[in-house]
């Protein structure tokens, strides 16, 4: 069990990716286990207070952001699939934003590629996120990379991201993520907020 010490003034919850289209690649057990402890993540933040930003990925009809050099989105574009207002690219209603949350839409696998996820953190005074999601290896990874290259303080929650391969969902928890950032359980996460609350 880890313990972390959160500032709610200053962190941010991060649901990336939680969409349709996307958690549908995951074992049914798989979708409703890791979308139910997002679910527990998402309560204590909103109890804390720590503001809840939802990241999508969702392209304009024609797919005018998409190159075709780039392998993955290439093939999301020959499938018709994550267009703007389409069911797949919708976040799965178990955790869907309440009035107040932010959606911030990326049109690549980091989260702050192709967003202004980094506008809205640095006007808010956020140095600190906690990461959760599908895929673990593709937008968890990426995002902490790329938040750890900025100078943010990561915090992964493990039991709140997957990936449709288990095996590489190991080894991005256990050997990539670590490396850049604290992996913590969704328990930590809600004694941390609950700390917050005396």
């Amino acid at each position: 069990m880890a313990r972390l010490d959160l500032n709610p003034g200053t962190t941010a919850l991060l649901v990336m990716d939680c969409q349709e289209g996307i958690v549908e690649s995951l074992l049914p057990s798989e979708k409703a286990r890791v979308l139910a402890h997002v679910a527990r993540a998402i309560d204590a933040a909103r109890k804390a207070p720590i503001p809840i930003i939802y990241v999508v990925v969702q392209f304009r009809e024609g797919y005018p952001e998409i190159s075709e050099r780039n392998v993955v989105f290439s093939g999301i574009k020959q499938g018709g699939r994550l267009k703007e207002g389409a069911p797949d690219a919708q976040i799965c209603p178990a955790i869907a934003p309440q009035p107040g949350d932010l959606v911030v839409t990326k049109k690549r696998i980091s989260a702050f590629t192709g967003s202004d996820l980094e506008v809205i953190l640095r006007a808010n005074g956020i140095d600190t996120l906690v990461l959760t999601g599908v895929s673990s290896r593709g937008v968890v990874e990426s995002t902490a990379r790329c938040a750890f290259d900025l100078d943010y303080r990561i915090v992964v929650l493990g039991d709140c991201c997957s990936d449709r391969d288990p095996e590489a969902n190991e080894i991005a928890l256990q050997w990539m993520l670590p490396w850049v950032s604290t992996v913590a359980a969704t328990s930590d996460f809600e004694a941390a907020c609950s700390e917050r609350q005396r």
